[in-house]
């Protein structure tokens, strides 16, 4: 039986690099994630597949670049002054956030510098990538009035998003606390779990 839409979902996911099978984010052993199916708190093409599942169920699934966080766009990539970076000891790979044009989070990645600019790419780290993904379906129940008017399981807005677990295909190596779900978007913003 498939999971209804507004339901909250609690999983443990392991999140791989389909083409050399890193592993990039995992809640085995930790709290599961829970959010709400048919917010858009998760990637497109994994909540669509894990619609189809029911509680107690697992599954593998493998979600495509452009269905989980774009296809890599080399025109992301920009070259800013360096002093815009003041007081920042900048290193290669480096994750920075910063405001955008719109008030939102934006999250780049430095890619090199010298003594006058700094390549930034505003790329989230796993666009371009095929996805593998496998979940275990814990727990499915209704979402609470509060839930679904705040969108928030749990039914507030603090406290972090997706109820503070973070994860999903998040790229958690710099131990964000606001990066649950991989947050990401066209605009390259940094709306919470994912949702564009």
């Amino acid at each position: 039986m498939a999971i209804e839409q507004n339901s909250v979902v609690s999983m443990h996911y392991e999140l791989k690099d389909v083409q050399n099978g890193e592993v990039l984010d995992s809640n085995l052993g930790s709290a599961p994630l829970e959010f709400i199916l048919g917010k858009g708190h998760i990637i497109s093409g994994l909540e669509s597949e894990i619609a189809k599942l029911a509680q107690g169920e697992n599954a593998e699934i493998t979600v495509a670049a452009a269905d989980a966080y774009g296809e890599y766009d080399a025109e992301a990539v920009q070259t800013l002054p360096k002093e815009q970076f003041a007081g920042i000891e900048l290193f290669e790979g480096m994750t920075l956030y910063g405001q955008g044009e719109h008030g939102q989070t934006v999250q780049v990645t430095v890619k090199g510098f010298n003594d006058e600019s700094v390549d930034v790419d505003f790329n989230h780290p796993l666009a371009g990538k095929d996805l593998l993904f496998a979940i275990s379906i814990s727990q499915v129940r209704e979402a609470t009035a509060d839930e679904l008017a705040s969108g928030v399981v749990g039914g507030s807005a603090e406290g972090g998003c997706c109820g503070g677990t973070g994860g999903c295909g998040s790229h958690t190596h710099s131990h964000e606390e606001d990066e649950c779900c991989g947050s990401h978007g066209k605009d390259h913003g940094g709306s919470c779990c994912g949702s564009h």
